[in-house]
């Protein structure tokens, strides 16, 4: 088979790889190139792995066995089969596969974290993992059976395994098998030396690939959420005292600062204002009223989350690690994945709170007693339900959310005979991110369509410009209620705008991923 054409490449430089750049390979059809700077490291690792080994040196998981078995002495004749066994063994996963944006990342993660020149591989090793990404070659990697510790050693050894010709992989929808695989990247199967299999597997890469399509989803559910807020407060006619920035300053929360901002933002010039002034509810519900306090904290712990993942994507997260300017090998843990764990636990708690509040926001719109509107935001209540059974559903979401957002790093179960007798359950915390964030898309989703028909009974009073054209970006894909029809095709078209980032524009100024310098 022929080698396929490459896509657009991104320069990257192992090490210091922004968030913005991930994004843009979680979400996009491009490629990474590596800085030729970092060559240089990778070949001195390499060497000192050579000199190590002629020296008669131990090694743990190059000369000798691995996990409780550390203490077996490996033959020189056996090193190369003791690779490809550790790989082979390995493959040991179950359930559904990662997705293709995930795989993305995972691909360019080990390539940065081997492009640091601590792991030992051959250039050969990184320009197959990058080629495979730059060919649009992903493997297929079942999503379960890593706990976090020592790395994540069965998705990333069904990932690896392709290098060798074993396994699957996928090709612009097509499944191939491996050497098929290999060979549209231009390569053929390799015979992994030294090191160079636990290098590829002792690793945190999935675990934080699935948190960073995480965070990346619940920047969108962000986003969307605070326009969808605004939107609810203009056509509750609720009060924009609470967005005073004075209000916030003496708090000194830096989030709830910066949505405060945000809100005065998208209602700054609002035709609907005026027309508030004479309103009679003394004070907002809390989902109104307290979006500063609690959407604030949200984007706080997003931010931490996004300082963590930015610090472990350009990591060196693999057991042993080698210093070529002081020629040691040093066996340590960075493959402990605690740091990824805590910071997607932090994510799920966001997510679910992102959820919550915008479905109490959608329960206060359709109750008449509360909003002054009409019954479930339709006319003709009784005979048309309206968005009675929408809220319902936003509330199954957030709910469920509940349950998934229950934190996983508290976890830990013994594996490997008790040699690793603690670890992060990171993957699944990371994993479930992607079900907690459709979930939030969904109840914003809901929000947004219930806010702007909402809207409809204040014409012809106009929102803000901002928020007019948000009222816009939902109308052309939702049409405005006049009795009952099917809810389900508009929510999936609104809830495949907030997954497309498209109310980033909104907030993107205060988003981790669309600023620099997160780290």
């Amino acid at each position: 088979m022929v080698a396929s054409a490459a896509a657009a490449m991104l320069p990257i430089a192992p090490g210091s790889v922004p968030l913005c750049a991930l994004r843009a390979l979680a979400r996009g059809d491009t490629g990474i190139d590596l800085d030729p700077a970092a060559w240089s490291a990778v070949d001195a690792c390499r060497d000192l792995l050579h000199r190590a080994l002629a020296e008669g040196r131990t090694i743990y998981g190059v000369n000798t066995g691995f996990g409780k078995l550390a203490g077996t002495r490996i033959g020189e004749a056996d090193l190369v089969a003791l690779q490809r066994n550790l790989i082979l063994s390995h493959c040991s996963g179950s359930g559904a596969e990662l997705g293709d944006d995930v795989i993305r990342l995972v691909l360019a993660l080990k390539v940065i974290g081997l492009g640091r020149g601590n792991s030992g591989v051959r250039r050969r090793v990184i320009e197959m993992l990058r080629d495979l990404l730059a060919h649009r070659v992903y493997p297929c990697v079942p999503a379960k059976g890593s706990v976090g510790a020592s790395g994540d050693l069965t998705p990333l050894a069904h990932l690896s395994a392709i290098l060798i010709g074993v396994g699957e992989a996928t090709h612009r929808g097509r499944r191939l098998p491996a050497r098929e695989a290999l060979a549209v990247a231009g390569h053929t199967p390799i015979e992994l030396g030294p090191k160079e299999g636990l290098a590829l597997i002792n690793g945190t890469q999935v675990s934080t690939a699935l948190a960073l399509a995480g965070l990346f989803g619940a920047e969108d559910a962000f986003a969307a959420a605070l326009v969808a807020g605004a939107l609810s407060l203009e056509a509750a006619k609720g009060s924009s005292v609470p967005f005073d920035a004075r209000l916030s300053d003496v708090r000194g929360h830096r989030g709830q600062i910066d949505v405060a901002a945000a809100f005065r933002h998208l209602l700054e010039g609002s035709g609907l204002r005026a027309a508030h002034r004479n309103r009679t509810r003394v004070q907002d519900p809390y989902s109104l009223r307290c979006q500063p306090q609690v959407m604030g904290a949200c984007l706080d712990a997003m931010r931490f989350a996004a300082h963590t993942l930015e610090i472990e994507a350009n990591a060196v997260s693999d057991n042993p690690i080698m210093f070529a300017a002081d020629g040691d090998v040093l066996s340590g843990g960075n493959f402990h994945a605690e740091p990824v764990a805590i910071g997607a636990d932090l994510l799920a708690i966001a997510l679910a709170e992102i959820g919550g509040l915008a479905e109490r926001r959608i329960a206060f719109l359709v109750d008449p007693s509360v909003s002054g509107l009409p019954p479930f935001l339709v006319e003709a209540s009784g005979l048309n339900s309206g968005f009675m059974v929408a809220q319902i559903s936003a509330a199954a979401l957030a709910s469920e959310n509940k349950s998934l957002a229950h934190p996983a790093s508290v976890d830990s179960i013994p594996t490997a005979a008790n040699q690793e007798d603690h670890v992060s359950m990171a993957t699944f915390a990371a994993r479930r991110l992607a079900d907690i964030a459709d979930n939030v898309h969904g109840i914003v989703a809901i929000e947004l369509i219930a806010a702007v028909q909402a809207l409809e009974f204040a014409r012809p009073l106009a929102t803000s410009p901002p928020l007019e054209r948000a009222f816009g970006l939902i109308r052309a894909r939702v049409t405005r209620y006049e009795r009952d029809r099917r809810f389900a095709e508009d929510i999936a078209a609104v809830k495949q705008m907030i997954a497309a980032g498209a109310f980033a524009e909104f907030s993107s100024s205060i988003l981790p991923s669309y600023v620099s310098g997160a780290r």
